[in-house]
């Protein structure tokens, strides 16, 4: 028997390990030796948590799935059924136990009076779960989600209309797809064209009912007309929307609390126009063929008015994006392609709940059930081994056609493990393997001299370490993902930068943002606080910390002996500095973090008390006392209450360059590589950075890109059974 193939995965975030997990399958009868190379202590890559003090759990942000993620959840389901036939799943539970549906969301809108009115939505549940097979002849597609698009027009008109309720109560649906009941012709071509110019003939009639018919004879005819009658869909659309736009001015301009309805009804609407503007029914892009344009301008050109594209809503999508270049407000960008494919998705592609938030920390829900897994299934880990170095095969510059190969791999040792053990990286915390904060210094070498030391494993700065490993192809892999962040691989990859324009490109074009976040645990419930309404996902709040969440639930996850009445997370964008950092400065994130420390002062000291009124005392200040001291925890804690009492909560700066978070910029997508690409015969890529079909800063696109790497070494998982992947 002939052994088996090496593979060599570098990186342990949701691109890596989604790749082996799919190479690890007992469907390949052993055919793949996998080995996972990870820096630092823990895996996860800009999804890794940790616990600290009192168990508490310690994120790199706001981490919520959307119930579009069915490769996400499908591969976190196998893992969990998986865990439970081995014996193993009463330390983790069920994928249901990890998971809990979300339908409220919450999105701000500054007034006229310096305050902030807040928008709320409640989605619909739809049918199934996410990770559910799709039904037979599911596919994606662009006159699918403008159908989608269409009905929702419909029963907002509809709502609006019948019930006049306020878009405080209003609830995203979608009614059940159904034939067109304007004519006894439904669904035949000809009989379409014909009421279609009916319609056309009989002017702009702003009415409910007659733009409740053309919308459904609107949905209907995409479907069934033929390609060549764009033409003729396209003056049905841009006279649904000028009714439309009647309609909507003389029922909300005039009524204040209706403005949000009216907003997300003429994105709907310019959508729609623009899309069909576009050809993008025809066009074998899809919706890519817009992401040269920001998505704000593309929907002003297509007719959104400038509230609109201004509105909440809007504000939500790039913030919940962090969609910023260089992390800077005024500098707002998002490709419109990728953006309409994303919102589309979210709107009308979602299982059960457009969100799902986790009961614990992502590593704990995520990476430790997939770690345990896979060591059962016999895949290797190697940690404390940061790359520095990938090396091509001697040669020169590659043309287009050329093709070479990976020869080795350098790594940084950063710490060995006492007696070449493998090490162990999970602790128990409330019945659950989770991963702690900090390594376990006691299973290293000399551990008790790297923990007075200040080493910071995962800091790009700190270049300590015991010493240097190459690996050779041939005698160590066959195979190599490569699964790092795009932000390393200028740092890892000079060799291909230096010999593939391609690669130069991409690294040129495909860019990054820094983010910022924090934790705070309180004595208070929220409600207590004066929040009124469920625990939202709340987005395009105040600056600098736009987005964040009641996390209430996950408290009983932690290890509290006093637990606190709730957490909440909040993160955004962090601007980049006006010079570049130094390569030779270990402090620069130190100082990061404390500007981020800075930043989360002065929002609670300014803006909380608009979320929570209560949070103020009599003289208007944050009532800093509020906040839980984990180091004192079951105790009687320090009565220190000023600012200086944050410092007992946790915060980061993510500027390290795998952290760093990846844009979907207008113009960007074209240089991105496809872990299908084929110019190095054994090496592929994995993450969200790469061409694989969703393009955005996401756990779903780097599982995707994951599965699209195993794919091009062992054929396996077939392309179509990628969900959501539409491109050739």
């Amino acid at each position: 028997m002939s052994r088996p193939e090496r593979v060599t995965i570098v990186g342990g975030g949701c691109g890596g390990i989604a790749a082996a997990w799919e190479l690890s399958r007992p469907e390949h009868g052993g055919r793949y030796e996998v080995t996972v190379y990870q820096e630092g202590w823990r895996l996860g890559g800009k999804g890794a948590s940790g616990r600290g003090a009192a168990g508490r759990i310690e994120e790199h942000g706001l981490h919520v799935w959307l119930g579009y993620y069915d490769n996400s959840f499908r591969m976190m389901r196998e893992c969990y059924t998986e865990l439970e036939a081995r014996g193993l799943g009463s330390a983790f539970g069920s994928w249901r136990d990890a998971f809990s549906p979300e339908p409220d969301i919450g999105l701000f809108s500054p007034t006229e009076t310096s305050g902030w009115q807040l928008w709320r939505g409640q989605f619909p549940p739809r049918p199934g779960l996410p990770g559910d097979p799709p039904a037979a002849g599911d596919v994606p597609s662009v006159s699918g989600y403008l159908g989608g698009a269409i009905a929702m027009l419909q029963t907002l008109l509809l709502e609006v209309e019948v019930s006049r309720r306020s878009a405080g109560d209003a609830a995203f649906a979608s009614p059940d797809r159904g034939a067109w009941t304007g004519t006894d012709g439904a669904g035949d071509p000809a009989a379409l064209l014909n009421a279609v110019r009916t319609l056309l003939g009989r002017g702009v009639f702003a009415t409910a009912v007659v733009l409740v018919e053309g919308l459904a004879l609107l949905r209907a005819a995409i479907e069934a007309i033929p390609a060549r009658q764009d033409s003729l869909l396209l003056r049905l659309t841009e006279w649904l929307s000028a009714g439309l736009k009647q309609w909507m001015e003389d029922n909300f301009l005039a009524e204040d609390p209706h403005r949000h309805v009216w907003e997300v009804m003429d994105l709907m609407v310019a959508s729609v126009v623009g899309a069909l503007r576009a050809g993008l029914l025809t066009d074998p892009r899809g919706f890519d063929a817009i992401n040269d344009y920001d998505c704000r301008a593309w929907l002003r050109l297509n007719g959104a008015s400038e509230r609109s594209v201004n509105s909440p809503f809007m504000r939500g999508l790039y913030d919940l994006s962090f969609a910023y270049e260089g992390g800077d407000v005024a500098r707002p960008a998002f490709a419109a392609g990728q953006s309409m494919r994303g919102a589309m998705r979210l709107f009308f592609s979602y299982r059960g709940a457009p969100f799902w938030r986790m009961r614990a920390g992502m590593g704990d829900v995520v990476f430790a059930p997939l770690f345990r897994a896979l060591q059962a299934r016999g895949v290797r880990f190697e940690f404390f081994r940061r790359l520095t170095n990938v090396g091509l095969a001697p040669g020169g510059a590659l043309s287009p056609g050329d093709r070479t190969h990976v020869a080795s791999l350098d790594f940084d040792v950063q710490a060995k493990v006492r007696r070449n053990a493998p090490y162990d990286p999970l602790v128990e915390v409330a019945g659950r393997p989770c991963w702690p904060s900090a390594a376990d210094y006691a299973q290293l070498n000399e551990g008790r001299r790297l923990a007075t030391s200040g080493v910071d494993f995962e800091s790009h700065w700190d270049r300590r370490g015991v010493g240097t490993r190459r690996l050779e192809v041939g005698r160590d892999f066959d195979f190599v993902v490569l699964a790092v962040s795009i932000g390393a691989v200028p740092h890892v990859c000079q060799e291909l930068l230096a010999r593939d324009e391609r690669w130069r490109q991409m690294v040129a074009n495909v860019k990054t943002v820094a983010t910022q976040a924090f934790q705070i645990w309180l004595t208070e419930d929220l409600e207590t606080l004066g929040w009124r309404g469920p625990p939202y996902i709340v987005s395009a709040f105040d600056k600098p910390f736009d987005t964040w969440c009641d996390m209430a639930h996950v408290v009983p996850a932690e290890g509290w002996a006093s637990p606190p009445a709730t957490s909440v997370y909040f993160c955004s964008a962090l601007a980049d500095p006006s010079s570049a950092a130094a390569a030779d400065d270990p402090d620069y994130p130190a100082r990061r973090a404390e500007e981020v420390h800075d930043n989360a002062v002065s929002f609670l000291a300014s803006a909380a008390h608009h979320l929570w009124p209560g949070v103020r005392d009599d003289s208007g200040q944050f009532r800093w006392n509020l906040l839980v001291d984990a180091a004192s925890d079951g105790a009687p804690a320090p009565k220190i209450a000023t600012a200086e009492r944050l410092r007992t909560q946790y915060w980061r700066a993510n500027v390290n360059p795998t952290e760093r978070y990846v844009l979907s910029l207008p113009g960007s997508a074209r240089f991105r590589i496809s872990p299908l690409d084929m110019t190095y015969d054994n090496l592929t890529i994995a993450g969200d950075w790469t061409e694989c079909g969703l393009n955005t800063g996401c756990t779903e696109a780097a599982v995707m890109s994951g599965r699209l790497a195993a794919h091009a070494i062992s054929t396996l998982p077939e392309v179509e059974d990628i969900t959501g992947y539409d491109h050739p």
